[in-house]
C-alpha cells in the first residue's frame, strides 16, 4: 500500500498526497449540504456570493458545511440544512427531506455533498448569511429558473452545475425514490 503524506493542514481542508495523486480532504465531519427550496409562491431560492477560490461571484442554492459549528460533530445533513437555510435566506423550513448524497469532485476531494429538499417555508428575516458573509438572496419563479441561470452565466456569474440537478430533483424526486425502493 502506498503511504499517504500530508502536505498541508488547514482549518477545513487538508492537502494530501498518495503515490502520484494529490487531493483535498474536508476536515469537518459531515461534508456539505445543498438545499433545494421553493417558497410558498413557487419561487426557487438561489444565493449569490463572492467565492475566493474562483475569484468570482457565484449563483448557488443555499448550502453549507455539516458539523462546522462548535460541538457539531453529530450534526446531520438535515439539521445543517435547516440551520443554513435560515441563516442564508431568512426562511425556516417546516420539513426537510434527505434526497441523495455523493462526491462533489471525486478526482480532487473526499467531500461528500448531500441534496435535501426543504418544504413549508416561512420567512423569518431577510437572510444574508452570518457576519462574515455578504449573501444576496434571489427568489426566482420556478418556471423561469433555467433561463435565469443561463442569463446570469452570460452576465459573468459562475453557475454551479449542481443547480441543474437540484432543479431536476424538484420535478423527479418522487419517481426516483420509488425506483430506489424497488
Amino acid at each position: 500500500m502506498t503511504q499517504t503524506e500530508t502536505l498541508f493542514n488547514g482549518r477545513w481542508l487538508r492537502l494530501r498526497k498518495r503515490g502520484r495523486w494529490e487531493y483535498a480532504e474536508r476536515t469537518n465531519p459531515g461534508g456539505g449540504v445543498i438545499i433545494v427550496a421553493l417558497t410558498p409562491d413557487d419561487r426557487i431560492l438561489f444565493v449569490e456570493q463572492w467565492r475566493e477560490a474562483i475569484s468570482a461571484r457565484t449563483i448557488e442554492m443555499p448550502a453549507g458545511l455539516v458539523g462546522d459549528r462548535d460541538g457539531g460533530a453529530g450534526e446531520t445533513a438535515v439539521a445543517a440544512a435547516q440551520r443554513e437555510l435560515l441563516e442564508e435566506t431568512g426562511y425556516r423550513a417546516g420539513h426537510v427531506e434527505f434526497l441523495i448524497a455523493g462526491p462533489s469532485s471525486a478526482g480532487m476531494s473526499n467531500e461528500v455533498i448531500a441534496f435535501v429538499r426543504a418544504f413549508d417555508l416561512v420567512r423569518k428575516h431577510r437572510g444574508g448569511g452570518d457576519r462574515t458573509e455578504n449573501i444576496v438572496v434571489h427568489e426566482v419563479p420556478r418556471t423561469e429558473a433555467p433561463h435565469w441561470l443561463l442569463t446570469k452565466a452570460r452576465e459573468g456569474y459562475s453557475i454551479d452545475p449542481k443547480l441543474f440537478a437540484g432543479l431536476y430533483f424538484l420535478d423527479h424526486a418522487a419517481e426516483l425514490f420509488a425506483i430506489a425502493r424497488t
